[in-house]
């Protein structure tokens, strides 16, 4: 019985902890300073084991394998080729020439510019959380000691936190939601959905240790319009309504991400698909159009990416998003990754495990850009759009524009798309006098 009332004391005061010096500020959006003495305790030790690693990398080490880093390991040419081509000889064809496109091939096997962005960005320095160079091998005896003792922290006080933290986020945001939902539609009911959600986003926010840096309120979505974000993880949607509540719109799953999904569109007008739905491209137009019409409804926000991407680049934007019509506010999200890897790789990590690997970082710190909004011109078609709105988030958030398919992440390239670029290469070559 002693054992048991002990265990029962230490679980209330942990509680009250949580509740009093976390959840409580969080959901009044005020700060203890907390964060901010954390963030520089974090800040301070990463910066002295970079010096222990720059200084060790002086001294003579012994000579391992190299991987790939993140300047890659391909010495690329960066003329365009069709000036390359041109260097080839005017006169007739000769059988050398197909060595340029050879080379060009092996490029793209070893180190295509595509399959590269489903995979974790690669760091120039160990932040004491993942060895991500084979470099990164041991120093000394303090970095080792203050790993070790990270470790601890992170398993066994953040962890712990951050999973409470979370619980009580999501528990809070289901019963919230569902409380609410049971009022008459009204503005009354609009503000009380608007509270629930930043409230429960604040404190996700901080299960997540999150530092976030909002730019340009001033252009921040308005109710009516469609906010646009490049897409690196789940995490998107919470940072973002960390500080604007959004309608979602996204396929009908089932588990826990059901039950919130159901609770929430009770209070919020939300845009649930089935998945026999989503394949039907005009159903979704109608329904996001039906709803942008309404100017008392929040705005819609999308990824039109389709899929998260690591948070280096901006992949094609699917043109659905752009043909709704409305007013399309651009967002731009660049993560830190020096505190943690907030990128999702689907292909390799479920959905639990990437949460995992969430909660034992250090924190989330990323910068978010409000764009100012953007229209359709007359004369441009929704690819047209697409593709400049998609050059201002890129160029915001100093993320490198790929004109590719993010679906490429799990399907083969279509046979047009390889005939078209074969043609094109013919088309250089004809242009060019290499052949004819």
């Amino acid at each position: 019985m002693e054992v048991v009332w002990a265990v029962g004391q230490l679980g209330a005061a942990w509680l009250a902890l949580v509740v009093g010096l976390i959840m409580l500020p969080s959901a009044l959006g005020i700060s203890l300073g907390i964060s901010e003495a954390y963030m520089w305790v974090l800040v301070k030790t990463l910066e002295w084991a970079t010096i222990r690693l720059q200084k060790s990398a002086k001294k003579p080490q012994p000579q391992l394998p190299r991987t790939p880093t993140a300047n890659g390991i391909i010495e690329r040419d960066e003329t365009p080729m069709e000036k390359e081509i041109t260097l080839l000889h005017r006169a007739d064809f000769e059988f050398s020439h197909i060595f340029y496109f050879c080379r060009k091939g092996f490029e793209a096997i070893v180190e295509d510019e595509v399959t590269q962005r489903f995979s974790s960005e690669e760091l120039l320095s160990w932040n004491l959380l993942t060895r991500t160079n084979v470099n990164f091998h041991y120093i000394s005896l303090k970095l080792t000691v203050v790993w070790v003792i990270g470790v601890i922290v992170r398993y066994c006080f953040l962890l712990p936190l951050r999973f409470t933290l979370a619980a009580i986020g999501i528990t809070s945001m289901i019963v919230g939601t569902t409380a609410v939902g049971q009022l008459p539609n009204g503005s009354v009911k609009n503000y009380l959905s608007e509270v629930v959600h930043l409230t429960c986003s604040r404190i996700l926010v901080r299960a997540l240790s999150g530092t976030i840096h909002y730019h340009n309120k001033e252009n921040r979505p308005r109710k009516g319009g469609i906010c646009v974000a490049n897409h690196t993880s789940p995490i998107d949607a919470i940072i973002l309504t960390n500080d604007g509540c959004y309608a979602m719109v996204g396929q009908v799953h089932g588990g826990l991400m059901g039950i919130i999904q159901r609770a929430t569109v009770k209070a919020c007008p939300h845009v649930w698909f089935e998945r026999s739905e989503i394949k039907d491209r005009h159903l979704v137009t109608k329904r996001l159009r039906e709803h942008v019409a309404d100017k008392s409804k929040l705005p819609i926000l999308i990824f039109p990416e389709g899929t998260c991407i690591n948070n280096t680049s901006v992949m094609m934007f699917k043109k659905g998003s752009f043909e709704i019509g409305g007013t399309i506010y651009p967002v731009a999200i660049k993560y830190d990754p020096q505190f943690g890897d907030a990128f999702w790789n689907s292909s390799k990590y479920n959905i639990v495990s990437y949460l995992l690997r969430i909660m034992t970082s250090w924190a989330i710190v990323c910068n978010v850009w409000y764009l100012p909004p953007m229209v359709r011109k007359e004369d441009e078609d929704a690819v047209q759009f697409a593709n400049r709105v998609r050059s201002a988030i890129a160029r915001q958030g100093g993320l490198t524009e790929l004109p590719w398919d993010g679906g490429l992440k799990r399907a083969k390239v279509k046979d047009t798309f390889k005939e078209e670029q074969q043609k094109n290469y013919s088309k250089m070559l004809v242009r060019n006098g290499s052949v004819g």
